[in-house]
């Protein structure tokens, strides 16, 4: 705090002076501002393209610890091959899903589908018998993302077209 603040705040007569009354974060006076319609709200298309970059980015992640410190853990050459099956659908959805951020039910459902599909094949690549519940997960969210594909097909001409959102 620079001289002049704490002078500022030390004197009794200034706008800026401290008491036992004083509150530590600020106040309004205005009940418009504490409305959450005045808030900023987040677009779908927004919060779907950072979701796509997010499961990009987690993608390339976990196909480097599948390709390097998944073979310290495990031996099975087949629960390898299925994490880096994982891996790649999680990648090229979470890029379909930054092209397809603009259209809401494609982008959820390729959401949904890849974090079914690859999330259930990672789980239970680390732990078939703990993660036994999850085997009929893997099929649901392949249909997830096959689903996917089929809104952007049977979308509508000018909503199939990529438009990047605004930030």
């Amino acid at each position: 705090m620079s001289a002049a603040n704490y002078h500022r705040h030390q004197d009794p007569e200034s706008e800026f002076a401290a008491s036992e009354t004083t509150t530590l974060l600020p106040t309004t006076d205005s009940p418009e501002q504490h409305n959450p319609e005045n808030t900023p709200k987040m677009s779908a298309s927004t919060l779907f393209w950072r979701v796509g970059a997010l499961y990009g980015a987690a993608a390339v992640g976990l196909g480097a610890f599948g390709a390097h410190g998944l073979k310290k853990r495990i031996s099975d050459p087949n629960k390898i091959a299925s994490w880096s099956t994982a891996a790649h659908y999680q990648l090229v959805h979470s890029a379909v899903l930054l092209v397809a951020s603009h259209h809401p039910v494609a982008s959820a459902l390729f959401t949904a589908g890849m974090t079914m599909f690859s999330g259930s094949i990672y789980a239970l690549t680390l732990d078939t018998e703990r993660f036994r519940f999850l085997g009929p997960v893997t099929p649901v969210g392949g249909l997830f993302l096959i689903a996917g594909w089929l809104a952007l097909a049977f979308a509508s001409k000018g909503t199939a077209v990529a438009r990047f959102p605004r930030f």
